[in-house]
């Protein structure tokens, strides 16, 4: 017997977004036994992404930790398997920041498994300069990591993520999920048109776009991107057993405030930033509880609760136009 429809979500105010109340699913303790199932976290070697991976393997999944950095993966994955005990946590060598390393960690590791069922979309870049670092292919480096190169990795391994749902292996259909770890930032510093389309083009030609956005409104820009790419996954292959949903971890202490100056990176964590044992939640929730193989294209916010995203990342048309642009980018590759 199916269980019965969820209602819509409702819009939960920008003051119970910032500080929510105490969850009511919690992690570890809710998460469900993981028995069978193969996990790839991007920026799984800190943050929120190691407590992911750390949970997971915990409740007995298989991992791959995908990161940039050999040594500090490895660390990590030293930790956890001391930890937990558990040795089923493995690196897969990612830079999100250049699509030939993104081809080559979906081939490694499509050599490796026949199956997956959970790819979390967590790596991430906050607040780089306006006129800053840049992707090996020249992008702003927040738009690239965050959209392209998670866009090229999903696209790369729908086929093993398809393969599963149907149940071409272990002989049982199941749910597959990819989870994109967004930001309340998609709303709150996006440009109020959306998507600035003149600030995605290579080097030097979005360096006026880029520049009148400033690094903020470029993080915005990329988590909308998230958003929109997340909502189009779930259009497009929710009927053959995917289920796409984005979120707002919450405000988390995090590696990520780096590239803030140290007074406003202690301003912003001493006003509105929680520990890494809360940021877990609402991707664990969206990744492994049962309750979220109902909520295929949705948006949840802190702490695994149901939100209506920004107007812009509701927006169709937007979405496919992006999907289209992603498409073109990563042809060749």
């Amino acid at each position: 017997m199916s269980a019965p429809k969820l209602p819509p979500p409702t819009r939960i105010g920008s003051i119970s977004e910032k500080w929510p109340p105490k969850p009511k699913w919690k992690a570890p303790d809710d998460v469900p036994d993981l028995s069978g199932q193969i996990f790839i976290v991007t920026g799984g070697n800190t943050g929120i992404g190691k407590e992911t991976c750390r949970v997971l393997v915990t409740r007995n999944a298989k991992v791959y930790l995908a990161a940039r950095s050999e040594e500090k993966s490895r660390a990590a994955i030293e930790d956890i398997c001391k930890s937990t005990g558990k040795s089923s946590i493995h690196f897969l060598q990612l830079d999100l920041a250049d699509l030939a390393s993104v081809r080559k960690a979906a081939e490694e590791y499509i050599s490796k498994e026949q199956e997956l069922h959970v790819l979390i979309n967590n790596a991430g870049v906050l607040y780089a300069p306006a006129i800053g670092p840049l992707t090996v292919q020249e992008y702003d480096i927040q738009f690239g990591v965050h959209v392209l190169g998670h866009y090229f990795l999903t696209q790369l391994l729908l086929p093993t993520l398809l393969r599963t749902a149907k149940g071409e292996i272990s002989g049982s259909p199941c749910a597959v999920r990819i989870i994109s770890v967004s930001s309340d930032a998609h709303e709150e510093t996006a440009p109020k048109q959306g998507i600035v389309w003149e600030s995605l083009q290579k080097g030097d030609l979005a360096k006026p776009a880029r520049k009148k956005l400033t690094g903020t409104r470029l993080y915005g820009q990329s988590k909308l991107g998230m958003l929109l790419v997340s909502s189009e996954l779930a259009r497009r292959y929710g009927d053959q057993g995917v289920v796409a949903i984005s979120l707002h971890p919450g405000g988390v202490e995090s590696d990520l405030l780096r590239n803030l100056h140290p007074v406003i990176a202690w301003i912003v964590a001493k006003i509105r930033l929680y520990p890494i044992s809360l940021g877990i939640i609402t991707s664990l929730y969206a990744a492994t509880s049962a309750a979220a193989l109902q909520m295929n294209g949705e948006y949840l916010t802190a702490w695994a609760r149901r939100q209506v995203p920004s107007k812009h990342a509701q927006n169709q048309e937007t979405a496919e136009k992006l999907w289209q642009w992603c498409e073109e980018q990563v042809s060749g590759f």
